[in-house]
């Protein structure tokens, strides 16, 4: 395959490649073939004639246990099959990257790495990014926009009769029509863009190994309609397959979805509530003359299967061809932490964690997260420092119902909104205990907890039902586990867009800083409490934003970890932005949409800031709220920009009627 190198994207010869990059220990040809092969040299080494499987990556190849394409391969593999990948193929020129390996025998796995491609690309008022965290050196440009289609066009023009399967994230939460932000359009199932054979939703261990299974028996892929965890398009004139043990649901077609907005929002809440049921319903939906079928998941991985998943043989490092192009951020940034569970139970409405891993916990035991830890320490550049002990929320590891049959029958999208669940066990002391084990490990000077924490399940205010090892847990996570800043996610202020948000009200999270203040005044921490913040969610005024400003100026907060509102496919508040309606109540809600709305909206977290406390006190006097303008500045001046005129004789002269201007998005 190509390599880029330098800024003019210089193409060498793959074996000029691997000559001028291997690092001199690669001398020694064994040695290369710890890695899954890149390369035609590479596949020649193993003595492999035609691969089974070739899979298609738009990240760098990282073989370790964080990258998706590497975790397939390695499943694949272990399968006894033979194959290879193709990280970041040049779709610019000649094709040659997709045609230096052939075409192999069952199918081509498509990817577009560890992002939506559009989300790696661009900010929430779609600006290019300046580098990409899964390329070599940061280097942007090395991945197509809407890669999986982009990819998956190629390979059906080269190889038109060989299936290609699309997974990861970008192909799980485009599955179904979904609105697309950065064209603002209502896009069809990815399926029907791409021309896909297949697609695999959510994390793609247990699909991938069953579909293996199958063609090892001899089955054809065009027959495989009744795997879990996948979706396939169907001519409406072939019927519909029948599955005895599946309830079928139908949603609204995309036509419908095209035409009428509250549809679209209505399909949503079917589509949430079946991703996040144990036993779920096969989904149906019509695009034009093709019905789209979506099998129900799997239900959540056990530890054992988990722990197989993590154990893998992975070398835990990029592949050489990288060593002088830079290091690769997303690596670098994960390279001394460790995953202990995966999945999430919160169900916010902006997030689609739970659409892509599942809302049921899937944890790993202590003895294999053990195990890695002691890898961690062995790699040849450790300093004694592992820079995350985590999952998507830190403190979600082992938590469970305690009867199953509840959760058998729960279609609630968040185990702990509107409040925590009588059946769900939050007892912290599984994961302080591996805390505690990794703190104790002769190598490890240091084992932080980087991932976020839900700070709403370490307070009695809101967790009614926790016992004493909340408490427990969060000494130990603030003595021992922080880096100076614990990051949390209250994400707002207002009762209102907390409800919008499925998060709970501000008054918890006030709670949890009085536990954090008296912890760190006790231990003598000095360590400081970072809130996340979002501005534009759907639904948010700038009410909520100036009140939003005040509250946290009151508790001593200048905010720095804050984001504007980024609509990503699957998710509640992203349907809420593109139809205006609630997908549970068909409420009508105001969505800030406009550049100008949005850059407004998110000005209000930096109220400390000299350039823009004459605009905010303006802002103020417009929405006739001179309470928080008083909160805001409670001296009527600012030492960096004094105030001329006292407050009351600002806010008694009203300006004169301006015509509203709404800019164009």
């Amino acid at each position: 395959m190509h390599c880029y190198i330098n800024r003019k994207e210089l193409l060498l010869d793959e074996r000029d490649c691997l000559t001028s990059l291997m690092p001199a220990v690669m001398n020694k040809q064994n040695e290369i073939t710890k890695w899954l092969p890149v390369t035609k040299k590479e596949v020649e080494m193993r003595g492999w004639g035609q691969l089974d499987v070739i899979l298609i990556s738009g990240d760098a190849y990282v073989d370790h246990p964080a990258f998706g394409a590497a975790v397939i391969g390695r499943i694949i593999e272990k399968e006894g099959y033979r194959v290879a990948i193709i990280p970041q193929p040049n779709w610019r020129d000649d094709l040659h990257d997709f045609k230096i390996l052939g075409a192999p025998v069952y199918f081509f796995g498509v990817t577009s790495g560890c992002m939506d491609s559009m989300v790696n690309h661009y900010t929430a008022n779609k600006r290019l990014r300046s580098t990409d965290a899964y390329s070599p050196g940061g280097k942007t440009g090395l991945r197509p926009n809407y890669a999986a289609v982009t990819y998956t066009k190629i390979l059906k023009s080269l190889y038109p009769d060989v299936p290609v399967i699309i997974g990861g994230i970008e192909a799980s939460l485009r599955r179904v029509t979904h609105y697309d932000y950065w064209s603002d359009k209502l896009m069809p199932s990815l399926l029907e863009t791409s021309g896909a054979d297949l697609l695999v939703y959510g994390m793609g261990e247990m699909p991938v190994r069953e579909i293996l299974k199958l063609l090892k028996k001899g089955v054809p892929l065009h027959q495989l309609t009744m795997v879990k965890q996948t979706a396939y398009l169907r001519n409406q004139g072939n019927g519909m397959p029948k599955n005895k043990h599946w309830n079928d649901i139908y949603i609204h077609s995309h036509q419908k979805c095209l035409e009428d907005k509250k549809a679209f929002a209505a399909n949503f809440k079917q589509i949430e509530q079946e991703s996040n049921k144990v036993f779920a319903d096969r989904i149906i939906q019509t695009i034009g003359e093709k019905t789209l079928i979506i099998n129900p998941p799997f239900q959540t991985m056990t530890e054992e299967e988990i722990d197989a998943s993590f154990e893998l043989p992975y070398t835990r490092l990029p592949h050489p061809i990288y060593k002088t192009l830079g290091a690769i951020p997303a690596y670098e940034m994960i390279k001394f932490s460790i995953n202990t569970h995966r999945g999430c139970f919160g169900g916010c409405s902006f997030c689609t964690i739970s659409a892509h891993q599942g809302k049921f916990i899937a944890s790993r035991s202590q003895s294999s997260i053990m195990r890695e830890v002691e890898q961690v320490t062995n790699m040849p550049d450790f300093k004694g420092y592992i820079s995350d002990l985590g999952g998507p929320s830190a403190n979600m590891y082992k938590m469970k119902g305690r009867i199953q049959e509840i959760c058998d029958k729960c279609i609630r999208p968040s185990c702990i909104y509107p409040a925590v669940c009588d059946n769900l066990n939050t007892n912290h002391s599984p994961i302080t205990e591996i805390y505690r084990k990794a703190d104790a490990h002769p190598k490890v000077k240091k084992a932080f907890v980087g991932s976020g924490i839900r700070h709403d399940l370490l307070t009695k205010s809101y967790n009614k039902k926790a016992d004493t090892s909340i408490y427990d847990y969060l000494e130990q996570l603030l003595t021992r586990h922080v880096s100076g800043r614990l990051k949390v996610a209250p994400e707002h202020t207002s009762p209102t867009i907390l409800k919008l948000m499925r998060k709970p009200s501000f008054e918890h999270f006030k709670e949890f800083k009085k536990l954090f203040d008296r912890i760190d005044k006790q231990h003598g921490l000095n360590q400081q409490l970072v809130p996340y913040l979002i501005s534009s969610h759907p639904g948010c005024t700038e009410d909520d934003m100036a009140t939003l400003a005040a509250e946290t100026r009151e508790l001593g907060f200048h905010l720095e970890q804050v984001q504007d509102f980024t609509p990503t496919p699957m998710t509640v508040a992203t349907v809420m932005y593109y139809s205006g309606y609630h997908p549970y109540t068909l409420k009508e809600y105001y969505v800030p949409r406009s550049i100008r709305e949005k850059k407004e909206q998110h000005r209000f977290f930096f109220w400390y800031k000299k350039e823009n406390q004459d605009w905010l006190r303006k802002k103020l006097f417009a929405l006739k709220k001179p309470d928080l303008l008083k909160r805001l500045f409670p001296f009527g001046k600012t030492k960096s920009h004094p105030q001329t005129k006292p407050i009351s004789e600002i806010m008694s002269h009203r300006p004169p009627k301006q015509k509203q201007r709404r800019d164009a998005f």
